[in-house]
């Protein structure tokens, strides 16, 4: 983090230096090598042949054969070319061809790439930052440096030393078939800035860039690859506009430009491309904008400049027109050839070649080639694709999404408990990153249908979403870049249209924002996010965006016809809810934090400790580790899913009774210093009567710590009574145990009687006791005037999203969906699947206090996230914070107890590995675990939330494995192990 905000500062002081003096012109740092001792010295071995040859630049590929790999071979060898520009391929692959042809070349060969959104644009297996129309929408250019930085390191590690890149190109012209989303927009000024802002992230660390295409290929209708372009604008037009970014990021000092294949008559009226006119090249780029850097031809293979000149011909008259490196030159001796015959003409003098060949070795000197060391392959994939790098491609996705219509201050979305969301991905497919993320924050229905979807196929979606409130439409993208067209039907965009003027609707764009123009559902939805392309992030993080995770403050960089201007967008806040994010982003080491909690979490499951389980790490409200490991048991080979519901045990206690409590608390229904008779008169006249609920609360009330109700359901030759449980269902059994098991109806009140009748410890001091937790949903009941179940629905979970937090989850979820627990001999006598474990909470129907609940880890996480944060989350205010604060204080620390109201406490004591958390678990943390293996702990002083859900009682409550080998809090310690301070 320090480094960033250091490379930020960097950027800004330049910004307010060099950069801020428009009259003068920064020299490319090469220059200083042109007369060097070592550039003197490579000079004098050098032929005049060699010495052209250094100007050439030819194309290689990693994903081609051997005979190709020979081809390059012979040009290194025999034709002693200066330099390779590298296409597609693999990292690996590049990297040992890379050194291969160093070892052939007597003089180190330059490396060039087209990455102009990192070198994942042409290498597999690396990272693609976003593209250049997304990066317009910038307001941050820090960001654009940064991502500069990380492309020079990526470059510079697969053993290259140039970059063609950026685009400076003004993309004014919706048509642009060739650079479009390539371009960073239509405002020239900004256009400039972030091209500077990229630039010098490049050039400040060692690689080359070059601004490209002079003298700008914005607005065209044609593609260079095929034709070549004509632009008819008028010279002062060329300068107010297209050539503007140019005289900036020459004035700002980048090495190097490369020239475009255009006809620019304005500029020379003979009709010849750019890449071979003189007044373009040496009058207007050398002489007028006082360019004294690299000078390089555009792919000089494209028919744009091929078309009517023949190789080494065309090659010899972009020379003679003042580039310094031709690029892809296809007729290598031909080239050399034709500039040898262009010197003994007398076209152009011997020193010029010379000064350009002492200019390129230059540039080799200037990124270490002088030095060369054959590049080491040890950890590059990890190297190219580190957190930090992946971090910073996030960020950047996320500070380009850009809000265009948020009616009514829809986003981010309030107020879960009213809405019920519809989801339809359009050209999408069903486990698009997009829905994925979109459940994560809650209950959603998800619908796919195809661009040209059938009449059928939408009536049948037209009749699912008939009950839905708010329908939230991704509009997908199949094709690997964003091009400027619409594959949608009439039909589909008709739908859309009807879905949009009746429904609440959120629309999600996903394409070139130039595509809207012909989107009629964009003017009718309410609110309208656009991506400017479809890729994981970009799905992740606007899913993020309609539920606060994250915000909103891009700007449109381009026009779109009449609907909308560069500059539109709306500024959305984040931070409502949870942001799903990598660990670097709240200050943890990724690595660390992977590689340690996979290998405990790998010993538990080897030693059979845990068949699985899932892990939730957040800090600061952002998830920032979130997996499931193993199988459901040891039984099946059922792999546990992030979604999987686990069986919450005593973690019930603090999800379900204080919550509740708190709030009546809050409300002035409830005092912790009654005692539990003045809440359930049952209890007058008993041994409990007048004891405080605080003491109850902190485990200080000398209750007994359990009773074996399910004991008294049985005869002492083992079966069951026949008052208590039938096979069969009826009036008086309703109360289902298990197949086959039912309970009669007033079994309640039994359990209520053992719990008046036990008796108390001789002292009141801590003993952990869960009996007055059967108690309190009737408390809970009487208080609220609600069945308990709703009143936590209403109040808790639907508000928070937290829909898989839920008692009975055979209710709502198929089985396959739930986590097994045990193997229970002594009572159900059958295996524990759907159904919570606890004998007691079993017998009261599966409802009670002490154990019972369901969920995943995510949505547990919702409600621990909300204690975190003093009792808000999601701009609903829970519970207050002085009530939180009274309940997760230490209550009677001077007894010895640990304990606060409900939840668990770090041990008083000095702490150890074999505490019941973390030894650098603060004071001030709190949380609770759970009898069938699980935890969950928060800590204020660091915002450290940490969720551990397994099924340890696998396969009988007898393994008590996990405990010995305390997985539970070792993983936790890792947490803050792994916190960079």
């Amino acid at each position: 983090m320090r480094s960033f905000k250091f490379l930020c500062l960097v950027f800004f002081c330049f910004n307010l230096s060099g950069y801020a003096q428009k009259d003068s012109i920064k020299s490319p740092g090469f220059l200083k090598f042109t007369h060097s001792v070592w550039v003197d010295s490579v000079m004098t071995t050098l032929s005049k042949e060699e010495r052209i040859a250094q100007l050439i630049m030819v194309a290689a590929y990693s994903n081609r054969g051997e005979e190709h790999k020979q081809e390059i071979l012979k040009l290194v060898k025999k034709q002693k070319i200066g330099g390779l520009i590298f296409f597609q391929g693999g990292p690996v692959r590049q990297v040992k061809l890379m050194n291969k042809y160093q070892e052939a070349s007597n003089v180190p060969l330059l490396g060039a790439i087209d990455a102009e959104w990192g070198i994942g644009m042409r290498l597999d297996s690396t990272i693609s930052y976003p593209f250049q129309m997304s990066l317009g929408a910038l307001q941050n250019d820090s960001l654009i440096y940064a991502m500069g930085v990380e492309v020079a390191k990526q470059i510079k590690r697969v053993g290259l030393h140039l970059n063609f890149a950026p685009v400076v190109d003004v993309n004014n012209n919706a048509a642009n078939p060739v650079i479009n989303f390539r371009s960073f927009g239509e405002n020239k000024v900004k256009v400039a800035e972030k091209g500077i802002a990229y630039m010098l992230g490049l050039q400040e660390h060692g690689v080359l860039p070059t601004a490209k295409h002079f003298p700008g290929h914005g607005d065209t209708d044609t593609d260079s690859h095929y034709a070549l372009p004509r632009i008819m604008h008028s010279r002062a037009r060329l300068d107010n506009t297209e050539l503007y970014p140019f005289r900036e990021i020459i004035k700002a000092g980048i090495g190097g430009v490369m020239v475009a294949h255009l006809d620019v008559p304005a500029l020379d009226s003979t009709g010849v491309p750019s890449t071979l006119s003189k007044p373009i090249i040496s009058g207007l780029l050398k002489e007028e904008l006082g360019f004294q850097g690299l000078i390089v031809t555009d792919a000089m293979n494209m028919k744009g400049v091929t078309k009517d000149n023949s190789p080494g011909v065309v090659d010899k008259d972009a020379i003679l027109a003042g580039n310094d490196l031709l690029e892809f030159t296809e007729d290598v001796p031909k080239a050399i050839e034709e500039i040898k015959k262009a010197i003994k003409k007398g076209l152009i003098s011997q020193k010029e070649i010379d000064d350009r060949c002492r200019k390129i070795l230059a540039i080799k000197q200037w990124v270490g080639l002088n030095k060369y060391k054959p590049i080491d392959l040890k950890n590059i994939g990890k190297d190219l694709n580190s957190s930090k790098a992946e971090l910073l491609n996030r960020n950047l996705t996320e500070a380009s999404l850009t809000v265009l219509r948020n009616e009514s201050e829809l986003l981010p979305l309030r107020r879960l408990d009213t809405l019920k969301i519809a989801s339809i991905s359009v050209g999408g497919e069903a486990n698009y990153q997009f829905q994925k993320t979109l459940g994560l924050y809650s209950k959603i229905n998800h619908f796919n249908i195809p661009y040209e979807a059938t009449k059928a196929e939408l009536d049948s979606i037209k009749n699912n979403i008939s009950e839905f409130n708010l329908v939230i439409i991704g509009l997908h993208d199949d094709s690997k870049y964003p091009r400027n067209n619409m594959k949608i039907s009439a039909e589909v965009q008709s739908f859309l249209k009807a879905i949009a003027e009746t429904k609440k609707s959120i629309l999600t764009f996903f394409k070139n924002p130039y595509s809207l123009a012909n989107l009629e559902v964009a003017e009718s939805a309410s609110a309208l996010i656009l991506t400017y392309q479809d890729s994981k992030n970009s799905e992740d993080l606007a899913a993020q965006l309609i539920f606060g995770g994250v915000g909103a403050n891009g700007k449109l960089p381009v026009s779109i016809g009449e609907k909308y201007k560069e500059g539109d967008g709306l500024i959305i806040s984040g931070g409502l809810r949870f942001k799903y994010t990598l660990p670097e982003d709240a200050n943890m080491n990724a690595k660390f934090l992977n590689r340690k909690i996979d290998s405990l979490m790998q010993q538990a499951m080897d030693l059979k400790a845990i068949p699985g389980g899932q892990i939730l790490v957040a800090r600061d409200q952002k998830v920032v580790f979130h997996k499931a490991y193993g199988s459901q048991s040891y039984s099946d080979t059922t792999k546990v899913k992030l979604s999987d519901l686990y069986d919450l045990a005593s973690v019930t206690k603090i999800t379900s009774v204080l919550p509740a409590l708190m709030k009546l608390k809050d409300e002035g229904k409830f005092s912790l210093e009654a005692g539990i008779d003045a809440y359930l008169p049952y209890f007058e006249n008993s041994n409990k009567s007048g004891i405080s609920m605080r003491k109850i609360l902190a485990h200080q009330a000398g209750f007994k710590s359990w009773i074996p109700y399910w004991e008294t359901t049985l005869r002492r030759n083992g079966t069951y009574k026949w008052k208590t449980i039938k096979k069969d269902s009826s009036a008086r059994f309703p109360v289902k145990i298990a197949e086959n098991m039912w309970l009669f109806k007033n079994y309640q009140k039994e359990i209520f009687k053992q719990i008046k009748r036990s008796d108390l410890e001789k002292e009141q001091k801590y003993l952990y006791s869960g009996l007055a937790f059967y108690l309190f949903p009737s408390i809970i009941e009487k208080l609220s005037k609600e069945e308990f179940t709703s009143y936590l629905d209403a109040n808790f979970y639907d508000k928070l999203g937290s829909t898989s937090l839920t008692y009975n989850p055979m209710k709502k979820y198929d089985l396959d969906k739930i986590i097994p627990t045990e193997n229970d001999f002594f009572f159900r006598k059958r295996t524990i699947h759907g159904k919570v474990y606890d004998e007691g909470a079993i017998m009261m129907s599966g409802v009670s206090g002490n154990a019972g609940l369901f969920s995943n880890a995510n949505d547990v996480a919702k409600l621990m996230q909300m204690y975190l944060n003093n009792g808000t989350y999601g701009g609903v205010n829970y519970i207050s914070e002085a009530t939180l604060e009274e309940f997760t204080k230490y209550q009677f620390p001077e007894n010895g107890n640990r304990r606060g109201l409900g939840f668990d406490k770090p041990s008083l004591d000095e702490r150890s590995l074999n505490g019941n958390t973390a030894i650098s678990a603060s004071d001030a943390s709190f949380g609770h675990t759970g009898y069938t293996g699980t935890m969950v702990w928060m800590d204020p002083e660091t915002k450290l939330l940490f969720i551990f859900l397994s099924n340890r009682v696998q396969p009988t409550r007898d393994n008590t494995l996990l405990y010995k080998l305390n997985t539970r809090t070792n993983i936790q310690q890792i947490l803050y192990d792994a916190i960079i301070e």
